[in-house]
């Protein structure tokens, strides 16, 4: 199988939307809308975004989203993975791997001081591939978050 892998830029818009549905397929979220193309537009335009995909025979089956933080402890930036998925069809062909290590030397060769991601406990699939990845540490945490909703959501 002949994988390309590309950083979108902000020429990209059209595979950016591509590869959110892959997120809302693989992720399973029912009733998702895409956001606004302006809005997804605007992302693309930042300096604290980027999402790098994976093109089979010029389809998009896969790809991953990082934000990228500036820190206070030091000059080097950390990347933090937010979203990773492959179609289920292509999955456990190594495209995961190939998009984490090509996302690690992307952002070794931009001078970041780390690549992270998080995976939930329960999702023992998503925390083997992490490990098979070879990461350099792993930290037991626990995430808290804090959701805002508005009037149209139900919960």
């Amino acid at each position: 199988m002949n994988i390309e892998l590309q950083i979108l830029h902000s020429n990209n818009l059209e595979e950016l939307k591509e590869l959110i549905s892959v997120f809302a397929n693989v992720f399973e979220m029912e009733n998702f809308k895409q956001p606004h193309e302006e809005h997804l537009q605007k992302l693309l335009n930042k300096q604290t975004f980027f999402a790098v995909i994976a093109k089979n025979n010029n389809k998009l089956i896969g790809g991953l989203s990082v934000y990228v933080l500036d820190q206070y402890y030091s000059q080097k930036p950390l990347a933090y993975i937010y979203d990773l998925a492959v179609l289920t069809e292509y999955q456990r062909k190594g495209i995961g791997k190939k998009l984490i290590e090509f996302t690690n030397n992307y952002c070794k060769q931009q001078g970041f001081e780390e690549v992270f991601v998080q995976a939930d406990k329960v999702d023992d699939y998503a925390i083997d591939f992490y490990r098979s990845t070879k990461p350099t540490h792993e930290e037991q945490v626990v995430h808290f978050c804090y959701k805002f909703f508005d009037n149209n959501h139900n919960n």
